[in-house]
């Protein structure tokens, strides 16, 4: 390639060029040694310049980016018209004018109007007749203004491309102070994207991206990239929690919509939300929503969230829309700003108020160099063919139930919703980068041992990065750079606050100091390796009765017998491969003995008999196996801890009636009963007392059945309640009035701790029916008193049931 002919110095701001297969951004004046040619990775923002070093290019640049001076104008965008003078009124009009808007509102009226009809305050008769007329109409016209409101404030106002330009630019400013090392895409992805946006603007249909949610520079990233690649911004859910003065403003001319955290019972406000969207995916406007709803607070994908998903399926399944293209985005960084407040969260500290003033203000953040941000984009596909796939996929399955195959019917749309959900989850996994943080707090935490030198730290994460590559990963690219170069880049980013050093030692050795933070990034890994942590772990039950090989080898019926219980243990937690369990397990059994990590023997017709480590792997010290397990104990652990909490809900002898508990106070009680089983030795991972994680476990007993839940959908709801289910309530001695150890729970409990991490000075059956069990039964005896305590007071303020009745199907009452 020519060299290119360099530019004024002064023009400094990046620029962008698309040759061929090569995306190119680079600043004015510079030069492409050749030696780069074959990168196919780019940085998309890169430094700009800044006042006290250099005010003349300082200027100039805002200038540029004021003045919209080349690609800075962001008029030849593909997808559709947006930033112009009265988009907004014009969004407003178009939903005020939706069918389904309309024909919701004459619901609500006629239903208040036969409210009052019945109540006898619309006359009788002549009168009757008029009054009704009238009321009807009047309440109408009140929710057209009810409705109206809550549109202003709820759409995005793109009016501007001024205002949309220096947002550009203060955002990017913001950005690579805090991310140093830039933005990063890979080229052909983006080419793909933009073919994608240039023939879904010429057939009008919108593009969903779909990104995962763990920091709130997602919200920004994704929109600098589009700005930069001249693709048409996206509508980008967001709750109404980040709405805050001057800043919500900001948010809301540079493409947010504001929602609420929940819907409740309005249906005035849902049929707002469907009317928006389907307005926005009619007309061909990119769209955006995190797939998790909410940030991740443990470094890995959340199961998905299906409110909005569900409002974008109905649109297109129900034919308002004729298509959407759906582009699933992942979105990693080296280090991610909020890891400590996260941590502080888990740990079952109250989540602050949410405050982006103070987010993009505080010079500590903007000051720190955290490496680069990886946006990688999955190859988009149609959410109309994915619905036809499906429905004939249903179709065909001869053991589908009849409700299934109705195209309308509720069953049918739920595993529509769960399978697109979940679908989008793993394209997200398929496409994400490792990055090096990521490959270092894998490390650092898979090992036995207090520290590891440098040149053990390297030789690992060499090995763990061939292993990501072997199983369809990505890792961060970083141009050729020795992979000692890449960990002192990770190390120099995840700084002493979370690696330490030891020095004065022959070899230079790294600690790591903060474990619960740093499994923040250990667990962005865990997903590529989740098949042989399971059958790793289920192994272990035998390993860790030690003796020679023969007492640690294991059946293949037993081995499928745990892998199968463990994998509905963490149904909730992890996305496994479709092909089946026995599929899968056959698959990974293979790996493993490739890998040399076990060794099998089979029949005369190839049938897997036993497993058991292999000569070479016990020669290595089980190192790559006590990888595997060092994965998933931490999750082991923390639904050991779970179901052990649930011995605390045994009701007491003396006990009368049900004995509902307030469930966030017994996940609370959990976690405290995880901190104190830390401390005294009998919880080897302190990250299981995460509040993340028990809350999934407590999903998982309901779904099991161990667990009754009591919840309601009241306005001013009282707390969900919690009671075990009476086939799983353990008994009691009727002497000395303690938990026997016996029965389902007890035997559930037992076969969980089979694969727990087997601690020093502890066995885990005679530590937990008497220690432990001793510890939960205090932890119950208090719930209960403190629940017979609350029943006390509501019992003297309890209102009779007519004064408390109300209307929730209409929510703006107070305006009418």
């Amino acid at each position: 390639m020519a060299s290119r002919k360099p530019r004024n110095s002064l023009a400094s701001a990046p620029d962008l060029d698309i040759l061929g297969d090569q995306v190119t951004i680079h600043p004015g004046g510079y030069v492409e040694p050749l030696s780069k040619l074959k990168d196919r990775e780019r940085n998309l923002v890169e430094h700009m310049a800044r006042f006290r070093e250099s005010p003349l290019d300082f200027l100039r640049e805002v200038s540029l980016h004021v003045s919209g001076q080349g690609w800075r104008a962001y008029d030849d965008v593909l997808g559709q018209p947006i930033f112009y003078s009265g988009f907004s009124e014009s969004m407003k009009a178009a939903i005020m004018r939706t069918p389904m808007l309309q024909k919701r509102i004459e619901e609500l009226a006629e239903r208040r109007v036969m409210a009052e009809e019945k109540q006898g305050l619309l006359g009788d008769g002549m009168h009757n007749v008029r009054n009704r007329t009238q009321r009807k109409n009047e309440i109408e016209d009140s929710l057209q203004e009810v409705a109206l409101d809550l549109t202003d404030g709820m759409i995005c106002k793109m009016e501007s491309k001024r205002f949309i330009r220096g947002a550009y630019y203060l955002c990017t400013q913001l950005l690579t102070r805090a991310y140093h090392q830039g933005i990063h895409v890979s080229s052909e992805e983006v080419l793909r994207l933009r073919s994608v946006a240039e023939q879904a603007a010429k057939e009008k249909h919108s593009i969903i991206f779909l990104p995962c949610h763990r920091s709130h520079v997602d919200y920004v990233s994704l929109q600098i990239i589009c700005y930069r690649l001249g693709i048409a911004l996206p509508t980008v859910v967001a709750g109404d929690n980040l709405n805050l003065p001057v800043v919500g403003a900001f948010l809301q001319h540079a493409g947010a919509m504001w929602i609420r955290r929940s819907f409740g019972d309005d249906a005035l406000y849902t049929t707002l939300v469907q009317s928006y969207i389907d307005t926005l995916l009619q007309n061909g406007f990119n769209f955006e929503c995190f797939i998790e709803g909410g940030r991740s607070r443990t470094g890995k994908l959340l199961s998905p969230k299906f409110g909005i998903l569900s409002f974008l399926l109905d649109s297109v399944l129900t034919g308002r829309v004729d298509d959407a293209i759906i582009c699933p985005v992942s979105t990693q960084y080296d280090k991610v700003i909020e890891t400590e407040s996260y941590i502080s969260e888990l740990l079952g500290q109250p989540k602050p108020k949410e405050n982006l003033q103070d987010f993009l203000s505080a010079s500590s953040v903007l000051s720190l160099k955290l490496g680069r941000v990886d946006v990688r984009f999955h190859e988009p596909w149609s959410l109309k063919a994915f619905i036809a796939e499906q429905r004939a996929r249903i179709a065909d399955s001869s053991t589908s139930q009849s409700s299934l195959k109705e195209p309308y019917h509720p069953d049918y749309r739920i595993r529509l919703l769960r399978t697109l959900g979940y679908k989008v989850l793993s394209d997200i996994n398929a496409v994400s980068v490792v990055m090096p943080t990521a490959l270092i707090g894998s490390v650092l935490l898979t090992l036995r041992g207090r520290g590891v030198g440098k040149s053990e730290l390297i030789r690992r994460v060499e090995w763990l990065s061939d292993r990501v590559r072997s199983k369809g990963g990505r890792v961060a690219h970083f141009a050729g750079a020795p992979t000692e170069v890449v960990v002192d880049r990770g190390l120099d980013v995840l700084g002493p606050s979370l690696v330490g050093i030891v020095a004065g030692l022959l070899e230079t050795t790294y600690y790591a100091v903060d474990r619960f933070q740093l499994s923040f990034y250990r667990n962005m890994t865990i997903h590529l390796f989740i098949s042989e942590a399971l059958v790793s772990a289920a192994m272990y039950t035998r390993v860790k009765q030690g003796g020679g090989p023969d007492n640690q080898r294991i059946t293949f019926e037993a081995l499928y017998e745990h892998v199968a219980f463990l994998s509905q243990l963490f149904s909730g937690e992890f996305i496994y491969p479709t092909a089946g369990l026995l599929t899968n397990l056959q698959t990974t059994l293979h790996g493993l003995e490739s890998d040399g990590v076990i060794t099998l023997t089979r029949d005369e017709a190839s049938k897997v008999l036993t497993a058991e480590l292999s000569a070479e792997e016990r020669s290595r010290g089980r190192e790559n196996f006590d990888f595997y397990c060092f994965l998933i104990w931490p999750f082991i652990e923390s639904t050991w801890l779970g179901s052990v909490s649930l011995m605390a809900l045994t009701p007491p002898l003396n006990q009368e009636g049900n004995a509902w508990l307030d469930l966030t106070k017994t996940q609370d009680a959990a976690q405290l009963l995880g901190k104190t089983l830390y401390h005294q030795g009998d919880l080897s991972y302190f990250e299981a007392v995460n509040k993340e994680t028990l809350r999934n476990a407590f999903q998982l007993f309901q779904e099991e059945g161990i667990v009754l839940i009591g919840k309601t959908k009241a306005k001013k709801k009282p707390p969900s309640t919690i009671r075990l289910a009476e086939a799983w309530t353990p008994q009691r001695d009727p002497a000395s009035g303690n938990i026997v150890p016996q029965g389902k729970l007890w035997a559930f409990i037992e076969t969980i701790a089979k694969s727990r991490r087997e601690g020093k000075n502890r066995r885990d059956g005679a530590t937990v029916s008497t220690r432990v069990l001793a510890l939960a039964d205090r932890l119950g005896q208090q719930l209960f008193e403190h629940a017979k305590a609350e029943d006390v007071d509501q019992g003297s303020e309890t209102s009779s049931p007519k004064r408390r009745r109300r209307n929730t199907e209409i929510q703006t009452k107070a305006r009418l």
